[in-house]
């Protein structure tokens, strides 16, 4: 993986709306059948070529929670990082990611609510600056109040 910003924390007193982190990442055919081991979806869209070829997208694709799980990366290691609390997600699948994609998962602050700690961004995923992911993420981040 390749990210622009360290891994740790970023507290909520220090997050400024406009932020924006992200990573790079090739998924692999090993991350395609790990993430089918893990989450028991065994889809053959995603792990049989012969059947995958006869499908609206032409071959083999990852799946999309794959895709979703690296914006998931950013926010838990880098913004706002290590103790962030997920509160919740939407997603809109725009494109199939194929083995051998490099996807960049970003994140961008859109706002912020200091007193309950919240943070609210907007996450997309790109291959070859084409969007194939987009939605909204809200958070409860770290503070140093409670540290």
């Amino acid at each position: 993986m390749l990210d622009n910003a360290p891994r740790g924390t970023i507290c909520i007193e220090d997050i400024e709306i406009g932020m924006v982190r992200s990573l790079r990442k090739v998924v692999t055919d090993r991350d395609i059948e790990l993430f089918a081991e893990v989450s028991t979806d065994r889809n053959p869209v995603h792990l049989d070529d012969d059947y995958a070829q006869d499908t609206i997208f032409g071959g083999r694709i990852a799946h999309g929670m794959l895709t979703a799980g690296l914006v998931s990366a950013v926010i838990g290691e880098q913004l706002p990082g290590h103790g962030t609390v997920y509160l919740g997600q939407s997603l809109k699948f725009l494109a199939p990611v194929r083995p051998g994609d490099m996807v960049l998962a970003e994140v961008e602050v859109v706002d912020i609510d200091h007193a309950k700690r919240r943070v609210t961004m907007n996450t997309r995923c790109l291959v070859n600056d084409k969007k194939v992911l987009v939605g909204d993420a809200t958070v409860l981040a770290p503070s140093r109040k409670f540290d």
